[in-house]
């Protein structure tokens, strides 16, 4: 089969970047990792004997075991149905690119892009949440050792992220400074951690692992994470996460892959931003960068709409007017007899009674306690400045994102193009900057919004941390400008 010609001039993405007098980064490319050669990692990582042991660990879930259950066992066990079919197959030029580095590097140009942060993809999901400690910070370590070998020479145009595991803050501690300082990265991903509720596992051991809750590292969490983030913070690291809600709540189809994939990023990104809010990691570490990855902006939109609307009604001081026991049980006795039917006139008493006795109620009253606001512009400026989201080149929501006039105080939400190469969602890589635009040439977003969508934003979730990060990339200069111009501290940033 003749490899087709890579000329940057010939894709309509390439003509789009030739116009733009900035850089266009994306956020969110994916490797697919050559598994055979991977084993190797693992080999050198933990041993020959690690290789068993890893194909073990991520083989016995149920889920990676739906290919091999009848309908009905599907069904009786509840086995969620998996992605499947899920990279490019017909496009081999793709499917290719998606694991060969060289192969990438030599088609950016093509695709319109200078700068790719790449992500890996059953690297995402399975070394981080194997449950034997040896086995998953060995995979990990061997998954970030073979992404560094392949792609690091490359860094002027991509860089990888590090998967650390954080199952406690000091592995996740240990795991980011090895990443960091000993192999070189600059950027990485967690996820929440699943872990048994310590009752189903005292009392009934033998299925509490098939019934986790969900740790979200920020709020109601197991451990203090503090110390985690601020070693993010020590080390100049975003944090970024790529998490899967795929098998939560109602995603849990035995039978439809759609179903139980739609939304569910989403669901996972707003999980986690809301247990950073509500937990105070932004008002304690005001100056860590966190990003949410393929979910979109939208579901931060309604978020944070919500969050304002919520904290107006239940605030500190708020909140005292629902107290059941400040109700003027005189004024309702007479209300009921007013305007009840003879039914509630003859229990009026009771039912003032009722409606005013004490109810449950937290020791804390103040649910937004741990962040301390005390007014709006507290709660812009512990979600706007921190968050970024990423977001897929067809995703006509991202204009939700930049419309000032919807959205709360006027804020703009930072979304970034996050193009998802490498999987099912692009069907031909060539086309992804070419779609991204066409959010400016159906008049969505203008041009300027655009700039921040496939630049500004990404460039500062990752300079604004660490200065250096683009350092000797091919968008250092345009970089270097920005920082420039930047808002010197997050109150300039959210009422820019």
């Amino acid at each position: 089969m003749e490899v087709p010609t890579m000329s940057s001039n010939g894709s309509k993405s390439a003509q789009v970047r030739a116009k733009l007098n900035h850089p266009i980064i994306d956020t969110d490319g994916h490797t697919v990792e050559l598994t055979p050669v991977f084993f190797d990692y693992i080999k050198d990582v933990g041993g020959a004997g690690m290789i068993e042991r890893y194909k073990k660990a991520v083989g016995g879930r149920a889920n990676n075991r739906w290919a091999e259950l009848t309908d009905e066992e599907r069904r009786y066990s509840r086995a969620t149905c998996p992605p499947w079919w899920a990279r490019p197959a017909k496009n081999t030029l793709d499917r290719a690119t998606a694991s060969l580095p060289s192969l990438l590097y030599q088609r950016m140009d093509e695709l319109g892009m200078d700068f790719a942060v790449l992500y890996p993809t059953f690297g995402l999901t399975e070394p981080p949440r194997i449950e034997e400690e040896e086995v998953r910070r060995a995979a990990c370590r061997a998954l970030n050792t073979f992404h560094m070998d392949i792609y690091g020479p490359y860094a002027d145009r991509m860089t990888p992220v590090a998967v650390i595991p954080v199952h406690t803050p000091q592995e996740g501690i240990e795991e980011l400074e090895y990443a960091v300082e000993k192999q070189g990265f600059k950027a990485a991903v967690i996820s929440h951690v699943q872990r048994p509720v310590p009752k189903m596992l005292q009392e009934h051991p033998e299925v509490a692992h098939q019934m986790p809750y969900i740790d979200l590292l920020a709020l109601d969490s197991e451990y203090d994470y503090d110390p985690f983030w601020a070693k993010c913070v020590e080390l100049e690291v975003a944090v970024t996460t790529h998490a899967t809600g795929q098998g939560w709540g109602s995603r849990r189809s035995v039978s439809n892959y759609m179903f139980n994939h739609i939304g569910h990023f989403g669901a996972a990104g707003e999980a986690l931003c809301k247990a950073l809010f509500f937990g105070g990691v932004t008002r304690r570490f005001p100056n860590l960068n966190f990003a949410f990855l393929e979910g979109g902006v939208h579901w931060a939109c309604g978020v944070f709409s919500d969050i304002v609307g919520h904290w107006k009604k239940r605030n500190a001081k708020a909140i005292h007017s629902l107290d059941p026991q400040s109700l003027d049980g005189a004024l309702m006795h007479r209300l009921i007899n007013d305007h009840g039917n003879d039914k509630m006139k003859g229990k009026a008493d009771e039912i003032v009674k009722w409606i005013t006795q004490p109810q449950r109620r937290p020791m804390n009253l103040d649910d937004w306690s741990a962040c301390r606001a005390e007014k709006l512009e507290d709660l812009r400026d512990l979600f706007i400045p921190n968050f970024y989201y990423g977001c897929e080149a067809d995703d006509p929501m991202v204009a939700w994102a930049f419309n000032s006039k919807v959205n709360p105080m006027g804020v703009k939400f930072k979304a970034m193009m996050s193009s998802d190469i490498g999987h099912w969602d692009v069907t031909d890589m060539n086309e992804v900057v070419e779609e991204a635009h066409e959010l400016v040439e159906d008049g969505l977003i203008t041009q300027e919004d655009f700039r921040d969508y496939t630049f500004t934003n990404a460039a500062m979730l990752y300079a604004g941390m660490n200065p250096n990060f683009f350092k000797g990339t091919v968008c250092e200069g345009a970089v270097a400008k920005l920082q420039q111009g930047a808002p010197q501290n997050r109150a300039q940033a959210v009422s820019a």
